[in-house]
């Protein structure tokens, strides 16, 4: 009797890691698939940009790189990095130079435009990790001195394995849990207009413009949000903390890292990047947060 309660025992657990291994495959399989479309080929305008070559537009270039925090994820080198979860993913931040490993030397002036406003690569696939949906917004004239800039970068030799999935990954891809961001090539409307940029000032209109980059991580409406790694990311609307700062306080805070309370921003906040940011584009950005709703904070 005992043994046959065994033989049964055996059979269910043989066939549950069976079902359990099936399930793996299927998963996987459906995963590979999808990254496949996520990371495959997409067919976007190529642009002319005229690139200029004079000393103050890659300099501009440069200040356009900083402020919109091209070190944050390529380095301060711009030489890119990479790091791995074993079996879940290889994340990879290219090698903006011309050195070993490096896209500079590769790339043409019409590869870095789609590559910075569209979020396709030289080889026609999405970049996965590129928050083009903001550089989308930039004006011919500042993406044409950040290529510029780009393009005289030191060379750094730094090769780097690609971006990929991992069998975990491409599993969780096939729950429908993306361990990544879907590419911006697929959020981007290629059919609508070029946005229109608007003039260099002290306006909200120019605050608009240089704060695209912000909603990354204060969210479209400017009032915040819980994010898993950053925790609460405060609401800049008026109805937040910095309706009682002034705005000597408020660019202060953005080059000193502390704001008028004492508080330290935290290392998630790049406060460092927008620093530079010259005093007419800081005002410009405060008139531009002070213009908006006050809301409550985001959740």
């Amino acid at each position: 009797m005992i043994r046959k309660i065994l033989k049964w025992i055996g059979i269910a657990l043989g066939s549950l890691i069976g079902l359990l291994v099936l399930t793996f495959a299927v998963l996987y399989l459906v995963g590979t698939a999808r990254w496949s479309k996520l990371h495959g080929q997409y067919d976007v305008p190529v642009e002319r940009i005229t690139i200029p070559t004079d000393q103050a537009s890659i300099a501009r270039g440069e200040h356009v790189a900083t402020i919109h925090m091209c070190g944050y994820c390529h380095t301060e080198t711009l030489g890119g990095q990479s790091e791995a979860v074993p079996g879940l993913i290889t994340l990879t931040f290219p090698n903006l130079t011309a050195g070993a490993g490096g896209v500079g030397a590769a790339n043409t002036d019409a590869d870095w435009a789609r590559a910075i406003r569209y979020g396709v690569g030289h080889d026609g696939r999405g970049l996965v990790m590129m928050p083009a949906r903001f550089f989308y917004y930039l004006s011919d004239e500042d993406l044409g001195a950040l290529i510029a800039y780009l393009k005289t970068l030191p060379p750094v030799d730094n090769e780097m394995p690609p971006l990929n999935l991992g069998p975990l990954g491409r599993v969780t891809l096939g729950l429908g849990e993306a361990p990544v961001n879907e590419p911006d090539v697929r959020v981007i409307d290629h059919d609508s207009p070029r946005p229109v940029a608007p003039q260099p000032g002290i306006t909200k209109e120019y605050g608009q413009y240089l704060t695209y980059v912000c909603t990354q991580c204060h969210g479209e409406n400017f009032n915040g949000q819980a994010l898993e790694r950053e925790g609460l990311v405060p609401n800049l609307t008026p109805g937040g903390e910095v309706a009682f700062w002034s705005e000597e306080e408020f660019m202060t805070t953005l080059r000193a890292g502390v704001t008028p309370g004492g508080h330290q921003l935290n290392d998630f906040m790049p406060w460092k990047y927008f620093g530079p940011m010259t005093d007419n584009e800081l005002r410009a950005v405060w008139l531009y947060l002070q213009s908006l709703p006050a809301l409550e904070q985001g959740k």
